[in-house]
Formats: C-alpha cells, sequence, structure tokens
C-alpha cells in the first residue's frame, strides 16, 4: 500500500506491533504535511489572485484618466506623462513583487555608495517632482555593503510615498549618515492608528483609500526586502506636519 492510495489515514490497518505504529505515524506526518502543503499553495494562489485583482484596479486609474483626457480633447502633456509614469511604475512593481516572490534569493552584495543610489532614484522621478513643484535636497553619504538593485527598489517605495502625500511647492529632506538614510517630507501625514500597520500586506490606512493612490503592497515588500538586506526601516508621522521615514544598516 502506497501513500498515493490512501484515500484516507483510517484506510491503514490497525497497527499490531511496536513497528506498525511507527509506520503509522510516520504517514500520518506525512499526509498531515501534504495536507498543509496543498493550503499553503491554494493560500499562495489566492493571495496571487487578490493581487492581480488589486494591481489591475490600480492600473485603471492612470487609464481611466488618459481616456477622459482623449475623450474629451483635454490633451495635457504634463498630466498625460504624469498618469504614463503611474501607469509603468505600477507596472514594474508588480513585476518586482513576483519576481521577489519566485526569486527570494537573488541578492548580490557590493559595496554602495548610499548617495550614489539615492540620486538614482530620485532622477526617475523628476517629473513628478516638477509637477508638484516639490524639491528635493540631499546631504551626506556613507559606504554599505548591499544589493543596491533591491535597496533602490525600497528607497522609490519610500520617496514615491513622500512625492504623493507631500502638497505641492513643499519639500523633501534626505539625510544620509552612516549606515542610514533618513527621509522627511511635510505633506499630509500618516494617522497614528495607522502606523503600526503600515507594513502589512494589502493595508493602505486612510491614505491609501482617500486618494486611491495605493495597493498596500509597497511597504509590505520594501519591509520584506529590508529585512534581507538587514537593515531596520521606522516611521514616525504627525497629520499635516509630515511623515520622517529612517533606514538604518544593522551592523
Amino acid at each position: 500500500m502506497t501513500l498515493e492510495t490512501l484515500k484516507a489515514v483510517e484506510d491503514l490497518p490497525k497497527a499490531q506491533l511496536p513497528l506498525d505504529e511507527a509506520y503509522t505515524a510516520l504517514v500520518n506526518r506525512m499526509v498531515a504535511a501534504e495536507a498543509q502543503q496543498v493550503l499553503d499553495i491554494k493560500r499562495e494562489q489566492d493571495d496571487l489572485e487578490g493581487l492581480i485583482k488589486m494591481w489591475s484596479h490600480q492600473m485603471k486609474i492612470p487609464i481611466s484618466a488618459m481616456s477622459l483626457m482623449f475623450q474629451t480633447n483635454q490633451m495635457n502633456k504634463q498630466e498625460l506623462q504624469e498618469q504614463v509614469f503611474r501607469l509603468e511604475n505600477d507596472l514594474n512593481n508588480l513585476l518586482s513583487y513576483l519576481k521577489y516572490k519566485r526569486e527570494n534569493d537573488d541578492y548580490r552584495f557590493t559595496k554602495v555608495s548610499l548617495k550614489a543610489c539615492v540620486s538614482s532614484v530620485i532622477k526617475t522621478f523628476s517629473s513628478q517632482c516638477i509637477a508638484k513643484k516639490i524639491q528635493i535636497s540631499l546631504m551626506g553619504d556613507s559606504e554599505v555593503i548591499t544589493d543596491i538593485k533591491w535597496l533602490g527598489f525600497c528607497l522609490s517605495q519610500v520617496i514615491d510615498n513622500a512625492i504623493k502625500y507631500s502638497t505641492s511647492e513643499s519639500e523633501i529632506r534626505i539625510i544620509i549618515k552612516e549606515q542610514s538614510i533618513e527621509i522627511q517630507d511635510f505633506g499630509i501625514g500618516i494617522l497614528p492608528e495607522d502606523v503600526p500597520r503600515l507594513f502589512e500586506q494589502g493595508f493602505t490606512g486612510f491614505n491609501g483609500h482617500e486618494h486611491e493612490k495605493a495597493t498596500g503592497l509597497g511597504l509590505y515588500m520594501t519591509k520584506q526586502i529590508l529585512d534581507k538586506l538587514s537593515f531596520d526601516i521606522e516611521i514616525s508621522s504627525q497629520i499635516d506636519q509630515g511623515t520622517t521615514v529612517l533606514l538604518t544598516k544593522n551592523k
């Protein structure tokens, strides 16, 4: 009799000898492990399906905005660029998430200049900063051993949020010290009850619901990846005063 032919654990003959009992216990463990594996796969499939639905809805927002511009013949180049960037950014985040889930050990550690890494990320958001007349100041530098691609991804999530929730003509300050990066904006802030849940998968909080700009996966992914990179992340915020995010390399 093989495990595949068993319809249930009860199909096993009643144990008579200690060896039979050991065999039954082993099969019980194998059946339980297989059942748990099936549940894990089902849960992962459900999570992925929910993710695709959520991200599809998110990507409909810039598509709808562009469609409205075409329908009303009110083409605004700057607004069109903004929506195209948002669409591309959401798509890239989705692909990065899928890659992260598929290749959880895809890390290459080298000596990295934090200033160079942050500067590269800032450049990708230059058009968004120009559109909202936001100034980003960058001070300091430090070198760490890390994966520049995935650290850049994490920084892009934090800086993207800082820009999204900043008011027009405001400032974002980025200060690099020894083994740390502090990103401070002076935007709408985060509700105190939302701060402890920011790293939960799918959590968007009040800001995400109110402004329809969040999938609830950016900071979740950021926390998971930063753990792999041996970085801590702390977020403090006050309503209508802004948010500060601190990334610190573990020694």
